[in-house]
């Protein structure tokens, strides 16, 4: 399945496999830490100025998950190569020189995630940590998305889209191990889980600014 310009779903044949996604699960076993948002709720003129500073917090209205941390080299060697297909053959062909910390991500019953981007490309939402040259500068420019199990139910991965009267839902079956990428900015979802627990893998892709 590819929408260009809008995201990119492996099919069956790119997905990981199962001894993959266990050891990324077994990975998070013992990491666990509760997931927190961006709650800051406006941009000030320092801000436009300086760049923007998030101010991350808890709020259970916005996101319920636990989310645990990785920065071992075989998954980033695991995750470019979807990367760097996705980024050419879907037509974006952004300027990607990094990746941030990857993040897996668990939804017990009752979790979920409301809509939300990841990010907006702009010099606005770039990192400022020059101790960090992978961060440093750069923006969030792609993300990618993959579920690590299939024994539960809800919890669907879903965008929408925005036209003049109308707004539109779309909601991707996607099997264990399916990758997804799609432009940082785009705006999805997971919806609640209504049973078991919903794993899965994600990372953000960063390059320097749009101009």
């Amino acid at each position: 399945m590819l929408n260009v310009n809008e995201w990119f779903v492996f099919d069956e044949e790119g997905c990981l496999d199962d001894k993959t996604c266990n050891k990324l699960k077994r990975h998070a076993s013992k990491k666990w830490e509760v997931s927190s948002v961006d709650t800051k709720n406006k941009t000030t003129k320092k801000d436009r100025t300086s760049g923007r500073k998030p101010e991350m917090g808890v709020d259970k209205r916005t996101r319920i998950s636990d989310v645990a941390w990785t920065n071992e080299q075989w998954v980033y060697d695991l995750l470019w190569p979807y990367m760097m297909k996705a980024n050419e053959h879907a037509g974006w062909q952004y300027d990607i020189t990094s990746a941030e910390s990857a993040q897996i991500t668990r939804y017990k019953k009752g979790g979920f995630y409301n809509f939300h981007r990841d990010g907006f490309g702009c010099h606005l939402t770039k990192y400022n940590q020059p101790d960090n040259a992978f961060l440093h500068h750069k923006v969030r420019k792609l993300s990618m998305s993959i579920v690590l199990n299939d024994n539960f139910e809800g919890g669907a991965f879903e965008f929408v889209s925005y036209g003049k009267e109308n707004s539109e839902i779309t909601h991707l079956e996607m099997k264990k191990g399916q990758v997804v990428v799609f432009p940082s900015h785009i705006e999805h979802r997971v919806a609640p889980v209504t049973k078991g627990t919903r794993y899965s893998l994600v990372c953000w892709f960063l390059g320097p600014p749009f101009k």
